[in-house]
């Protein structure tokens, strides 16, 4: 599939290894997906603030990985989750819920691998190519594949008023 991504796409995903590699992390997530988005200015049409991206992606792995609508379920039921990360941090240290950077160096001769998060946003971002009767896989459609899974990532892609309809209708104005 690697030879369909062009290559601001391959940069992405090689930026993304990167990304993980210096978090310390054994795999590749879609926040490192993300990440290597916005340091290669894949989101700058979109306005998006690359340090509040950057800041809200460091919540969100404070966060154990959990969505605003998972704070909201558990808040339904008379759960505080910034108290629990507050008690859990409190005894184990300031980040102790994040999933990713949680220095677990990575085994085999430091090849980092991709997570199963990771793994099917690339395949969804193919799908997309696809449905868009494309050909290469480009930045825009690992970002449009990022958007479609709920979770953190695309809670802070959210809140940067980053929608699905939103990148395409700028593909689209600059394609």
């Amino acid at each position: 599939m690697f030879e369909r991504f062009t290559a601001g796409a391959r940069d992405t995903v090689t930026g993304a290894v990167t990304e993980a590699r210096r978090a310390g992390a054994a795999e590749v997530t879609e926040e490192h997906l993300l990440l290597a988005l916005l340091e290669l200015g894949a989101l700058d049409p979109l306005g998006v603030d690359r340090e509040a991206a950057t800041a809200a992606l460091v919540v969100a792995r404070r966060r154990g990985g959990l969505s605003e609508a998972d704070e909201e379920a558990l808040a339904g039921l008379g759960i505080d989750l910034s108290e629990i990360i507050a008690r859990v941090e409190e005894t184990h240290g300031e980040g102790a819920l994040a999933t990713a950077g949680s220095g677990t160096r990575p085994r085999g001769g430091g090849r980092v691998r991709f997570a199963p998060g990771a793994k099917t946003t690339l395949a969804r971002s193919l799908r997309i190519t696809v449905g868009h009767r494309e050909k290469s896989i480009t930045p825009t459609h690992l970002l449009l594949a990022l958007l479609t899974a709920p979770g953190p990532v695309a809670d802070v892609l959210a809140a940067q008023g980053v929608t699905y309809a939103r990148v395409e209708a700028t593909a689209a104005a600059t394609a």
